[in-house]
């Protein structure tokens, strides 16, 4: 796997599933420690006799270890293939995030309103036809979360149904870490009180997949959305299915056209500063 899109993520003991494996960072570590008060043992042999237990918070503050589909996924979006779709004259459209911004304009002694223009600037002379500021969307995601809630709290409160009743507290967050640990540990035990509504990458990506190319005269296959977030894990959001929609062709009989992702690449903070030093 290539190392451009991410140091920190390294393939290992590859499964369908995100759980400690034999090749995680963590263990490794704590397996090669050495103890001066103890005879000397390999590495192996002292994994087995003294097995590491690897919390939540070690993972989550890690990302040492990524399952086989995500490797695929996550070789699409990296800085090469970004400059690669903007060589190939397809309209790229950048969504800069608050957090990002933030992180660039202490980097560099700025404000992040003089970050986002130097970087509008900076983007557009690579090719890049449109800039947007997620802060839009993120406030788009805040009104319909509230409208969510209210929906649900009218609907407890007029339903006698206790399945109804119980679709309370709500709960919302726009961190892929914690809504994989959320599908994958605990299940039906929380799911049901997750809001459905979207995160503000997926809103803007949403928002310029289906709205705003139509006011550039473009198709959404012909759009290259990326957006630029300070997390590893907004990369495995961005490749869910449950971000993907089909696009209707006039080339086939039935007029379907193929699956496309509402963002097709996410850039970290860190990968914009690298793409700034080597321009």
């Amino acid at each position: 796997m290539s190392e451009k899109f991410s140091p920190t993520l390294r393939t290992g003991d590859l499964s369908d599933f995100i759980a400690p494996s034999q090749n995680c960072v963590v263990s490794l570590k704590k397996a090669t420690a050495r103890n001066p008060g103890k005879p000397q043992v390999s590495s192996s042999s002292r994994q087995q006799a003294e097995p590491v237990k690897i919390s939540l918070k070690d993972c989550l503050a890690c990302s040492g270890c990524i399952t086989s589909a995500e490797t695929v996924m996550l070789e699409k979006q990296s800085l090469d293939e970004f400059l690669s779709n903007i060589n190939k004259g397809k309209a790229v459209i950048v969504s800069l995030s608050p957090q990002s911004r933030a992180s660039v304009a202490v980097h560099f002694g700025l404000s992040p309103l003089q970050v986002f223009k130097k970087l509008t600037t900076f983007l557009k002379s690579l090719g890049v036809k449109a800039v947007f500021d997620t802060s839009c969307s993120r406030d788009i995601t805040l009104i319909e979360t509230c409208n969510e809630f209210i929906s649900r709290h009218r609907q407890s409160q007029e339903s006698d149904d206790e399945k109804s009743q119980s679709s309370l507290p709500m709960l919302s967050s726009a961190c892929p870490g914690w809504i994989c640990y959320a599908e994958k540990q605990l299940g039906s035990y929380i799911l049901p009180y997750v809001s459905s509504v979207k995160s503000p990458q997926q809103t803007i990506g949403a928002t310029i997949k289906h709205h705003v190319c139509q006011k550039l005269g473009l198709r959404p296959d012909e759009i290259y959305h990326v957006t630029v977030m300070p997390c590893y894990d907004k990369k495995l959001e961005a490749a869910r299915d449950d971000f993907v929609f089909q696009v209707d062709s006039q080339e086939t009989y039935n007029n379907e056209g193929p699956m496309i992702p509402e963002v097709d690449s996410v850039l970290t903070s860190g990968e914009v500063l690298d793409l700034i030093q080597v321009r």
